[in-house]
């Protein structure tokens, strides 16, 4: 009957040993993707001097529209990094005020035929792009693996070892602002 009862408390240690495992990999892949948005959110902060520059040039009577993404730009640089869930949260929303500002600039610069023509702004657009495409892609992932860091965490006994892990509170989720997710209606933009 010993036997028997050792057998059952190493399985059970096992179980727990493989659990705990699972949660520090998820915890670091979380770490990975968040690390991975930054490098896309850091190409996207290089770039945008580069388009203020070039718009400068045609926008005169824009330049408070310059002088916000000038600003959000440093409020989203300052945050990079961030890694508590707090910190985080308010790293995802300077970004989204970051991207709402060039959507107006880039449909500001649509009403100027001569910027919407230079060769360098139509160049540092489509690197925005495709900035913007790699950025997504980092947000999907960072949100794959938060999802599984929290199903890890929150299935039992994941809320017993997560605490032996080190994990505290989880990580948020990446959300699109509520602009975002409202419906499209093609007749406001006609």
């Amino acid at each position: 009957m010993d036997a028997m009862v050792w057998i059952v408390v190493a399985v059970a240690v096992a179980a727990l040993y493989v659990w705990y495992a699972t949660i520090v990999k998820r915890r670091n892949r979380v770490a990975e993707a968040l690390s991975g948005v930054d490098v896309q959110l850091s190409q996207r902060h290089e770039l945008i001097p580069n388009i203020l520059a070039i718009a400068k040039r045609y926008l005169a009577h824009e330049q408070q529209l310059l002088a916000d993404i000038a600003r959000l730009r440093t409020t989203g640089q300052e945050r990079l990094g961030a890694t508590d869930a707090k910190a985080i949260g308010e790293k995802f929303a300077a970004e989204n005020q970051l991207g709402a500002g060039l959507g107006r600039l880039f449909a500001v610069a649509e009403g100027y035929p001569e910027l919407k023509s230079d060769g360098l702004m139509v160049k540092a657009q489509a690197t925005y792009q495709e900035v913007e495409t790699n950025v997504a892609a980092a947000r999907r992932f960072y949100n794959a693996s938060v999802a599984q860091l929290r199903n890890a965490c929150q299935i039992f006994p994941g809320q017993i070892v997560a605490a032996l892990a080190g994990v505290g509170q989880l990580p948020p989720f990446f959300e699109a602002p509520a602009e975002h997710r409202s419906p499209v209606h093609a007749a406001d933009h006609l």
